[in-house]
């Protein structure tokens, strides 16, 4: 069964993207100039925005932002050379865009008003104040319209600017076009389509990292104001030693990830010299770094064999890799295999010299991971909890610790207890199968007590690891039976079934008779032998939906990997795997076989056949 594992936040900075609604809206725009560093502070949206402060956003608009540091002769008598605005102001006063006033003064504290910054962004895109039609600032005011400068501004004439209606006007300009035609953002490396800048890229120019932290305190140029830890609001107090973080000082953000992983070093590739991937534990990490590719190469102080911990960034990658007894990590899951030998060549460290026993495990984080360890193989699907220390990898069986109750409608809470952010959960059945899900599948589900096999809560008393035994009914393969042929005599039983897994046709014959009929099916393994196959329930669909399906006025869920087979011709080779989004009830006749075979969150549609109308 093929888990997809679900990185950070978390893609790069993809957790800041997450929070935002698009390019467009309110709260992206915000954002975007704040990666730019154009909009700084923490001033409330309805606060009025100075002549001194437009100037700064203005110049820090411009190419020229970098020239203002340390450009502190003022050229006005009310502003010292000290002022944080002064180089700012020099510049825009240099280049034409704002002016002073007769008695030399420039009124840093004054409001600036609506028309003031529409002439100053308008000369910024270099539109002659000449050229334009009718006079000041009627005629500003009327361009800055035609090119898009006023769009979603709320302040009208004489009005004095919020940071509000700055957030638009600078937006729009990096969005208008100048005076030669060109889009004023592209001029300063934005990109920007179809009038929108894109946010993801401004933020991934101006963040720095990936850093580890050398202690529970991290190195920073400037006071966070926004934390998030593995993808959730937080605060710099939540920082463990090895942590991975990243930041960006316009945005005055964080993000911290303790991604970690622990186990034996099992390959590199393509080459030990020069290593591009990693395997640990039987799964392959790409090399994020060049501080962890030299780690691992054969240059570096690690080998294969050697149990070590990797740091993993906010894709997944590895950032750098730490000895295993610097921090113990603990896994907790259902035993896939285990296999036990006389001795094991593929782990040749002191670590693992001892090691008989590998053993695959499906953790609460959906990730089948191999571990080598003494004592005797384990049973498919028992549950246990694994432990790397500095003597090495320890696999014990778990007792079952059980919780009952019903999950909330909105899946954010279980048994008088919320899940924690992030929570990992697997579902499990006695044969090895596994299925690693998330607390929405479960919302509103009734489980009892044999239901949750082990839980955990973490330092806020939530649950931040779940292994369930068969609630969702995940953990089972499904086919579709396209012909059964029954050979039996009275005196002996010879039954073939040929059934449709994934779009590939197989076959199984022998002596066992099953109590179904051609149409979906699922497969029951025991000790890896197949022990039977339960009928589906079907039910004719009207219409589908990602998510959902209607059929006699009653409405199905859709399993997320329901299997869509498209009846064209005869025979078991006339079904070919497509997907619902070519599928209708229009053109097709629809079948749906769906699992009612007594799961506390199943009742899935797992099949669904279309049969050209």
């Amino acid at each position: 069964m093929t888990i997809k594992r679900i990185t950070s936040a978390v893609l790069a900075l993809c957790l800041a993207l997450s929070l935002c609604v698009g390019a467009g809206a309110a709260g992206s725009r915000q954002e975007a100039l704040q990666a730019l560093g154009i909009l700084s502070g923490d001033d409330s949206l309805s606060s009025t925005v100075t002549r001194a402060q437009f100037a700064q956003m203005l110049t820090a608009a411009s190419p020229y932002k970098d020239a203002a540091e340390g450009y502190g002769v003022s050229l006005f008598k009310d502003l010292r050379g000290d002022h944080q605005a002064s180089g700012y102001v020099r510049i825009a006063v240099e280049q034409g865009w704002m002016s002073g006033y007769a008695d030399g003064t420039f009124r840093p504290d004054q409001a600036i008003s609506l028309e003031e910054g529409c002439a100053a962004l308008l000369k910024a895109l270099g539109y002659d104040p000449s050229a334009l039609k009718g006079a000041y600032p009627a005629a500003q005011l009327a361009k800055a319209s035609s090119i898009g400068l006023l769009d979603q501004v709320s302040a009208a004439q004489g009005a004095r600017l919020t940071r509000q209606d700055c957030v638009n006007l600078f937006y729009n300009l990096l969005t208008a076009k100048t005076s030669a035609g060109t889009v004023y953002g592209t001029t300063l490396g934005c990109s920007v389509t179809n009038g929108q800048v894109d946010y993801s890229a401004l933020v991934s120019a101006g963040t720095k990292g990936p850093y580890v932290a050398e202690s529970a305190a991290l190195s920073l140029p400037f006071t966070p104001g926004t934390v998030y830890y593995n993808g959730a609001a937080s605060s710099l107090s939540a920082v463990q030693q090895h942590d991975v973080y990243y930041y960006s000082a316009n945005m005055s953000t964080v993000w911290v990830y303790h991604d970690r992983v622990t186990g034996t070093l099992t390959g590199l590739s393509p080459s030990a010299a020069a290593p591009t991937a990693a395997a640990v534990a039987g799964v392959s990490y790409q090399l994020g770094t060049s501080e962890a590719a030299y780690q691992l190469s054969s240059q570096g102080s690690f080998q294969e064999g050697d149990l070590v911990t990797l740091l993993l960034g906010m894709n997944g990658e590895v950032v750098r890799v730490i000895d295993a007894a610097e921090n113990e990590a603990v896994y907790y899951g259902s035993v896939v295999s285990s296999t036990k030998a006389a001795s094991n060549a593929s782990t040749t460290s002191s670590a693992t010299a001892s090691a008989q026993v590998t053993s695959q495990i499906a953790c609460t984080d959906g990730v089948v991971r191999t571990f080598y360890h003494s004592g005797s193989a384990l049973s498919a699907g028992r549950l246990v909890t694994v432990s790397t220390t500095q003597s090495g990898t320890t696999v014990r069986s778990l007792s079952t610790k059980k919780l009952e109750g019903t999950v909330s409608q909105d899946g954010t809470g279980f048994a008088g207890y919320q899940f924690a952010a992030g929570a990992q959960i697997l579902d499990t059945d006695d044969n090895g199968g596994y299925a690693r899900i998330y607390p929405s599948r479960l919302a509103g589900a009734r489980l009892a007590g044999d239901d949750v096999r082990y839980y955990t809560l973490n330092a806020a008393g939530e649950i931040d690891r779940m292994v369930l035994q068969n609630v969702t009914g995940d953990t089972a393969p499904y086919v579709y039976v396209s012909g059964i042929d029954d050979r039996s005599s009275e005196m002996n039983v010879s039954v073939s079934y040929t059934y449709i897994q994934d779009g590939q046709v197989q076959s199984i014959s022998g002596g066992a008779k099953y109590p179904i009929t051609a149409g979906g099916a699922m497969l029951v393994y025991e000790k890896g032998s197949l022990k039977t196959m339960r009928q589906l329930t079907p039910v004719t669909l009207d219409s589908l939906s990602a998510l959902s399906a209607m059929g006699g006025g009653k409405e199905y869920k859709i399993a997320e990997n329901v299997q869509v087979l498209l009846r064209d011709g005869t025979g078991s080779q006339g079904y070919y795997l497509t997907d619902l989004s070519q599928i209708n009830g229009q053109d097709y006749k629809l079948t749906g076989w769906y699992d009612s075979l007594g799961c506390s969150a199943g009742g899935r549609i797992r099949i669904i056949l279309a049969v050209p109308q």
